[in-house]
C-alpha cells in the first residue's frame, strides 16, 4: 500500500525500495499537474490584469514578490502561460511529462498556428540540446565571427572563485542577444563553457582558456599560416581535437587502421582485456553503457568501463561474450549486489578456489569468506 497521504517531512526510511519509487514517480506527477495548473491560473490572472489591484505593476512582479517564486521560475512559468493562452495543447504536454517548462521557453516564439501541433510533437520527451536543435533547424542562424578578448582583472571576490584562479580568455563570439534576454534563460556565468546550436550542422563555442592556452594557440596560427592562411579557430579546433581524439581511441579503444588478431595474448585467469575484444565490445555495445533497468537502458556514454558479466572473481573469463560496457556507477551497483556492500567489489586480485552462495537476500558470499583475496 503507497502512503500517498504523507507529508513532506513523514519518514521515508520504513519505505520498501518498490514504495519509495512509486511514491516518488507519484509525487513527480503530482508537481507536473501542480505546475500545469498555476500555468492555467497565471494565464487567467494575466488576461485579467489582476495583479494590479495587488499593488503589482507586472505579472513577473506578482510572481516573484507575492507568490515568492525565483526569478527564473517566475519567467517560465510566465512564458508558459502566455504559450497555453494560444495553444492550450501545451498544457496537456506538461501534465503528461511530455514537454517541460524550459522545452516551453525555447519554443514560444515558433509556435504558429499551423505548426504548433508538429513542433510540439518533435520536441517531445527531448532534452534541453535536443530542442535546441530543432529551433536551430527551424531557424537557421548565421555563423559567428572567431574572437579572442581578454577577460576583465579578477576582482577580489572572484578571485576567491576556483573557477577564476587562473587569468583566463573566452574563446569566440558572445551571446546572441536572445540568448541574453532574461525571459528565455539566465545566463551562465562567464567561465561556463557553451555550446549552442546556431544552424544544422553549425554550433557556436564559448569558453575561458587561461594564458597559456592562449599562447599556444597563437603559436599553432603562425605555424600553420601555410595550410591555415586566415588563422581561422574553428579550423584548429577542429584538428586539434580530431589528432586527440585518435590519440585516446587507439589508448582506451585499441582503435586502429590494422586490426590485428591478438588472441593469442589472452591469458587464462587474467583480466588483461585484448586489444580485439575491447574493439568488438565497443562496437557491439555501442560506446555506451549496456545496463538494462526496469525503465529501459542506461544511456551514459562517459566514465565507461569494462564489466564481467559472469564476475571475475567467481571464475568469469575475460572474454567477447563475458565483457560488456558499464558506467562506473553500475559497474559499481552490479558489484555490489554480487559481494554487498562491504564486500569484496573493488580486489582485483587473480581469483582462487572458494565457495559460492547466493543468499536470501540475493548477494553472493563466500563460504568462508577469505578477506583481502578476490574469490
Amino acid at each position: 500500500m503507497l502512503h500517498r497521504s504523507m507529508t513532506p517531512t513523514s519518514p521515508v526510511e520504513s519505505l520498501s525500495d518498490h514504495e519509495l519509487l512509486a511514491e516518488t514517480a507519484g509525487a513527480a506527477a503530482d508537481e507536473r499537474r501542480t505546475t500545469a495548473r498555476l500555468v492555467v491560473l497565471l494565464c487567467e490572472v494575466d488576461t485579467r490584469r489582476l495583479y494590479l489591484g495587488q499593488g503589482c505593476s507586472s505579472l513577473f512582479t506578482y510572481c516573484t514578490q507575492v507568490l515568492h517564486l525565483s526569478e527564473h521560475a517566475a519567467y517560465g512559468r510566465i512564458e508558459a502561460a502566455r504559450a497555453a493562452r494560444r495553444f492550450p495543447l501545451v498544457v496537456e504536454r506538461l501534465v503528461s511529462g511530455e514537454l517541460t517548462l524550459t522545452g516551453v521557453g525555447l519554443l514560444r516564439s515558433h509556435l504558429t498556428t499551423e505548426n504548433h501541433r508538429e513542433l510540439l510533437d518533435a520536441a517531445r520527451h527531448r532534452s534541453k540540446r535536443d530542442i535546441e536543435e530543432l529551433v536551430a533547424r527551424l531557424v537557421p542562424r548565421p555563423p559567428v565571427p572567431s574572437s579572442v578578448r581578454k577577460l576583465p582583472a579578477p576582482t577580489a571576490s572572484s578571485a576567491a572563485s576556483p573557477s577564476n584562479t587562473t587569468s583566463a580568455l573566452p574563446l569566440l563570439a558572445a551571446p546572441s542577444p536572445r540568448a541574453e534576454s532574461p525571459q528565455v534563460a539566465i545566463p551562465p556565468p562567464a567561465t561556463s563553457a557553451v555550446v549552442q546550436p546556431l544552424a544544422p550542422e553549425r554550433y557556436k563555442v564559448q569558453l575561458t582558456i587561461s594564458a597559456d592556452t592562449r599562447k599556444k594557440l597563437s603559436q599553432l596560427q603562425d605555424l600553420l599560416r601555410h595550410q591555415v592562411p586566415d588563422g581561422d579557430l574553428a579550423e584548429i579546433f577542429d584538428r586539434a581535437i580530431t589528432v586527440l581524439l585518435a590519440q585516446v581511441q587507439r589508448r582506451k579503444l585499441a582503435v586502429t587502421e590494422r586490426s590485428r588478431d591478438d588472441a593469442r595474448r589472452v591469458v587464462p585467469g587474467s583480466r588483461h582485456v585484448p586489444a580485439s575484444v575491447r574493439r568488438a565490445v565497443w562496437a557491439r555495445d555501442g560506446g555506451r553503457c549496456a545496463f538494462a533497468g526496469e525503465q529501459g537502458r542506461c544511456t551514459e556514454t562517459g566514465f565507461l568501463e569494462f564489466h564481467h558479466k559472469v564476475p571475475f572473481a567467481l571464475g568469469g573469463p575475460t572474454t567477447e561474450e563475458n565483457l560488456e560496457l558499464r558506467c562506473r556507477s553500475h559497474n559499481g551497483y552490479e558489484a555490489a549486489k554480487y559481494f554487498g556492500r562491504h564486500g569484496l567489489p573493488f580486489v582485483r586480485e587473480r581469483p582462487v578456489e572458494c565457495q559460492w552462495q547466493l543468499g536470501p537476500d540475493r548477494v553472493w558470499r563466500a563460504q568462508p569468506m577469505r578477506w583481502g583475496t578476490a574469490c
